[in-house]
């Protein structure tokens, strides 16, 4: 399990730049969308024409007065397939620019982050963001076809982690509250990408204090339990992809995934524009 986590959370950055990287702003502003509008629209278009209540739904975290004001009237101005062609330009775009396609090892990383995905696409039950994304067709461009692999690893972890945060009786809100008081990001940060007010917060904030989860404003230790345990369940559900490399080949793309990583990182392609 810790060979494909530490896989999963090297190579993660190659598809997590699409959401900072000048080239997306620029492609989807190129079709008219703006603001928000061209996150919530890039990564919903594999829904087809998605109402704002399945973005809310799957996305999770995001208050839904910023959802349905950023995705209205979307589609009546332009398609899903645009958005998703800007999209993959952009991610093309922007891993070129960190020079990812010259790297060595790009076709070993490319095969074993595919055969991961592929693994992956035998369990769509319960991952419905995931699926969408995974009924999308394979590029042709070796770059994308990581960029693709890496989406869809990180969307079938990611609905197993709702999942897991709806068992364990957590909403958006309060799983925001939960990874701010952790520490591990910016509250101000989480507080305005997310767009929740200031009073849903702090009535949140309150809800898990008297849940025992929040000890002031950090985690109490039934709250660490808490996100310890989630993040471990989460861990296990993303195994059926990773089980396909098994623990060598894991081991193998983790290793391979380092220098992709830095080129990500040292091109500042993770920086907010």
């Amino acid at each position: 399990m810790k060979a494909a986590r530490t896989a999963w959370r090297r190579l993660e950055p190659l598809h997590g730049m699409i959401y900072f990287v000048p080239e997306g702003a620029r492609r989807y502003a190129e079709l008219g969308l703006r603001g928000r509008a061209g996150y919530f629209a890039s990564r919903g278009a594999a829904f087809g024409r998605a109402p704002a209540e399945l973005v809310i739904a799957t996305f999770y975290n995001f208050h839904p007065g910023l959802v349905r004001r950023s995705l209205s009237g979307v589609w009546d101005a332009v398609s899903p397939e645009e958005v998703l062609a800007a999209r993959y330009a952009a991610a093309d775009e922007a891993l070129r620019r960190a020079g990812v396609h010259e790297l060595d090892g790009l076709a070993e990383v490319v095969e074993l982050a595919r055969r991961a995905a592929e693994a992956a696409c035998e369990h769509p039950q319960g991952r419905p963001l995931f699926a969408a994304h995974a009924a999308l067709p394979w590029p042709e461009e070796r770059v994308l076809q990581l960029w693709h692999a890496q989406t869809l690893l990180r969307e079938f972890r990611g609905d197993g982690h709702v999942a897991c945060l709806l068992g364990e009786g957590i909403g958006g809100l309060e799983a925001l509250v939960l990874h701010a008081a952790s520490g591990t990001v910016p509250t101000v940060f989480l507080k305005m990408s997310r767009a929740w007010p200031e009073e849903e917060w702090d009535a949140a904030e309150q809800d898990l204090r008297e849940r025992g989860l929040l000890d002031g404003d950090t985690l109490s230790t039934d709250g660490k339990a808490l996100r310890q345990r989630i993040e471990d369940r989460t861990d296990t559900l993303a195994l059926p992809a990773y089980a396909a490399l098994g623990e060598a080949g894991c081991e193998r793309l983790a290793e391979l995934a380092v220098p992709f990583r830095r080129a990500v990182v040292d091109a500042g392609l993770l920086q907010p524009g």
